[in-house]
């Protein structure tokens, strides 16, 4: 195994992280104080590049979707799915960012009522559900699924064995993908694979809505519990863990919104108003996608929508590779297709019906989670005041914590797996990496936000560490994209000549 894992690809991100750990423990004023300093100039002087990228992706998955490009399997010819739909389109999901899902749908429409940007465009029940929807839509969801054809295409088609974000590049690059070129782009894609924000955020939520008071060995606890599950899934991997992992959390999920939807008394405001928010989202949906807010007046897309386009640009390391990895078999259409569906469906689910819920409820007047977020500031408090409200509030949390650790799971087995592929000069197809690097790369994935967490990083930190990452990282997303349509063009022609 010493001759085939490229160790310095494995050991610079645990390297990275480490440093930043200690910085963070030793100084976290100045550390934070240099963070915020540079998501500032990234944020505010780049603002319109994430934004660009963001509207720019989405594009060229219709094109590609709808294209001569569509009709590409990725694999050999009259080769069929490993998966069936609906086992392939929980994985897709349940890969991405679940756990986060589920924690902002219940409450993100809060945020956004709050922000002076929903007054400008009008009242909190036309906006506020709206903003969600695109945050965690139709943009975010192309990054992914743009990639996962890509190396799809390079894993099944051209029987790629470096599971590499250079070879990726290969075709724009050329020979410079094994010099410093592509060692560079490698190091950059590794290390960028462990900024993760979900750890101190399900912590957070999981000791808010058990009342137990936040301490270093709850959470450690917290921790080792998401490890051993990882872990636990990885040894079941021979036996499809991950598939039978997601169809557990796909369970969990849909068994959560369907009790909200059916017997929390709002089924027909939360119907009715996701109807209406997704219209208005579509609708304006250019407007949304290239507003830049140039004078500043309320820096809405600087706090927001850059934010997010740089949150899941980062998490594009790992989650395209496991996606594209899944598709063998399926087309390119189906693939872009079937993860709008799949994937930015459940998600578009979720936020209609665990934020309309809580939103109906302050429309109606029968509760106030915007003036106690106003007045406390804490959103962790607004979640369990809102889960309260509904039918054995007991029961729902206990649902929820299940829910959240099973997305978490699965979620850093898949992006675990697919990095611990990345750790190996090369694999044959059908190899698998080691148990040791893959737990590995579960440990890598947890430490750096626990250490943000005892550090008392606030959520702006997080934030900042997203959008700084994400700034070179769209670069070579660019080149990834550049050279998937050189590489399927050839392919398409030498194809048609035969």
């Amino acid at each position: 195994m010493r001759r085939r894992v490229d160790w310095v690809i494995t050991l610079a991100p645990f390297t990275t992280v480490l440093a930043l750990c200690l910085l963070f423990a030793v100084r976290p004023v100045a550390a934070n104080e240099i963070l915020l300093k540079v998501r500032h100039m990234l944020g505010n002087t780049f603002g319109v590049w994430y934004l660009a990228v963001g509207f720019f992706f989405f594009l060229v998955s219709l094109y590609i979707a709808f294209s001569r490009y569509g009709e590409i399997v990725l694999g050999d010819a009259g080769e069929g799915p490993r998966y069936s739909f609906p086992a392939w389109g929980a994985m897709m999901f349940t890969c991405g960012l679940a756990a986060d899902i589920l924690f902002y749908s219940f409450s993100e429409w809060i945020s956004y009522a709050c922000d002076p940007h929903i007054g400008e465009m009008g009242k909190v029940q036309d906006w506020a559900g709206v903003y969600p929807l695109f945050h965690w839509g139709f943009i975010p969801w192309s990054f992914y699924l743009v990639l996962a054809v890509a190396f799809g295409f390079m894993l099944h088609v051209r029987k790629c064995r470096r599971h590499r974000y250079s070879e990726a590049c290969r075709p724009l690059i050329g020979a410079r993908a094994d010099g410093i070129c592509g060692r560079m782009i490698d190091l950059l894609a590794g290390t960028a694979t462990t900024f993760g924000v979900a750890t101190p955020l399900i912590s957070e939520f999981v000791l808010q809505i058990t009342g137990m008071h936040a301490s270093r060995l709850v959470v450690d606890e917290i921790i080792l519990t998401l490890t051993f599950v990882t872990y636990t899934s990885v040894l079941l991997k021979k036996a499809r863990g991950i598939s039978r992992l997601a169809d557990a959390c796909m369970g969990l999920f849909v068994i959560l919104l369907g009790y909200v939807l059916l017997f929390s008394g709002q089924t027909r405001y939360i119907l009715e108003t996701g109807f209406q928010s997704f219209g208005t989202m579509i609708q304006n949906f250019p407007e949304l996608a290239t507003f830049t807010d140039p004078l500043r007046k309320t820096s809405f897309p600087q706090n927001w929508t850059i934010y997010y386009w740089a949150y899941w640009m980062v998490w594009c390391v790992a989650a395209p590779f496991f996606i594209g990895s899944i598709s063998k078999g399926r087309t390119v259409r189906q693939t872009i297709l079937g993860g709008y569906v799949f994937g930015g469906g459940a998600t578009l689910l979720s936020f209609i019906i665990l934020g309309n819920y809580s939103m109906g409820l302050q429309m109606s007047g029968a509760a106030d989670f915007i003036g106690q977020f106003k007045k406390s500031s804490d959103i962790y408090g607004v979640i369990v005041s809102i889960v309260r409200t509904l039918p054995c509030p007991e029961l729902v949390m206990l649902l929820v914590i299940l829910t959240m650790i099973a997305f978490y799971a699965t979620s850093f087995d898949s992006i675990a797996y697919t990095a611990s592929c990345y750790s190996y000069r090369k694999l044959d197809d059908g190899q698998e990496p080691s148990m040791l690097i893959q737990f590995m790369w579960c440990v890598l994935l947890i430490v750096f936000p626990v250490a943000l967490l005892f550090s008392r990083s606030s959520m702006a930190n997080l934030q900042s560490i997203s959008i700084i990452t994400a700034f070179p990282l769209s670069l070579i997303l660019f080149a990834i994209v550049v050279s998937f349509l050189k590489d399927a063009g050839i392919f398409l022609k030498k194809r048609s000549d035969s």
